[in-house]
């Protein structure tokens, strides 16, 4: 049974994660590359895939460490088959780049109800949201979920809500300084990317649409499970649990309203996607549903990302 395989953390689970990721960046690189790339594409392509990598462990090692899930690898799992959803983020460089801040910043926000240097983590946290925002502007509204572990954890020092302003003068400081400098135009171009579009209609074939639909399916199926069994969880990790449901809700809003809309920017949901996901299966008594929801899971995956090569 599949779930059995994925159950516990072992070598040759990563060992298979990292190999299935391998293979389907390679496949999705030849299917779609028509010509020779440049030396900078391959450094851009290599690099892009490190990061992808990183950002799987990343994602395991922040709901290990602070006890999220239990010792299953289904988190990482279910990150690969998010991923696989839309393919064509393989090859989106600044939102992977943009993603990969954000989980750095997920890391400390989500640590932060240890309460240990609780004014570093939200600095380090505030710092990796605004330098994911110079990659995708909409990313700025993951500093809200900085507020909210504030309120969570430590609001009562007035100190912390001023913290994330020091950081934002940092990064946007070394931003004026670099574009001043090197590229005059790149305010004027990162400036464009602020506004807001509500429109969904980007789709260059019916399968980008179907894969849409499908994922919408998983967004309501796993939230609404992970939003009312929210309360059956320890009390000592609800305000973490919330947290990770409040990021979901960040990552669709971003989604919605960023302009040149497109599927990739559902990528800053998979992190808490993969999370409540993970909790449905392995809080799940029923084996047979487990087995159901994860296979159909798979198959639902490699159907959306064949469908668009």
């Amino acid at each position: 049974m599949i779930t059995s395989v994925f159950k516990k953390s072992t070598p040759l689970n990563y060992t298979l994660i990292i190999i299935l990721v391998l293979s389907f960046f390679f496949l999705y690189q030849f299917q779609v590359t028509n010509q020779a790339n440049s030396i900078f594409e391959i450094l851009q392509k290599g690099v892009s895939l490190v990061i992808i990598l990183g950002s799987l462990f990343l994602s395991n090692f922040i709901v290990k460490k602070n006890a999220l899930t239990k010792d299953s690898i289904f988190t990482l799992l279910f990150y690969f088959i998010l991923l696989l959803f839309f393919p064509s983020i393989l090859n989106n460089y600044t939102l992977i780049l943009s993603n990969f801040f954000i989980l750095l910043a997920m890391r400390r926000l989500v640590s932060l109800q240890t309460l240990k240097s609780p004014k570093e983590k939200i600095f380090d946290a505030s710092l990796w949201i605004f330098l994911a925002t110079l990659f995708h502007f909409w990313a700025i509204l993951f500093i809200l979920l900085v507020y909210v572990s504030i309120i969570f954890h430590v609001s009562r020092d007035y100190r912390n809500w001023l913290i994330p302003f020091v950081a934002f003068f940092i990064v946007s400081i070394i931003f004026i300084l670099y574009s001043l400098v090197f590229d005059k135009t790149m305010i004027g171009f990162y400036l464009n990317k602020s506004g807001i579009n509500l429109e969904l209609d980007y789709f260059q074939n019916d399968f980008q649409n179907i894969a849409l639909s499908i994922f919408a399916v998983f967004i309501v199926f796993f939230s609404s499970s992970a939003i009312f069994t929210l309360t059956n969880k320890p009390l000592n990790l609800q305000a973490s649990y919330k947290k990770i449901i409040f990021a979901f809700f960040i990552g669709l809003t971003i989604f919605i309203i960023t302009p040149n809309k497109n599927n990739d920017v559902l990528i800053f949901t998979y992190l808490p996607l993969s999370v409540m996901a993970t909790n449905f299966i392995e809080y799940s008594q029923n084996k047979i549903q487990q087995e159901i929801v994860l296979v159909a899971s798979i198959i639902l995956a490699f159907f959306c990302f064949f469908s668009q090569l």
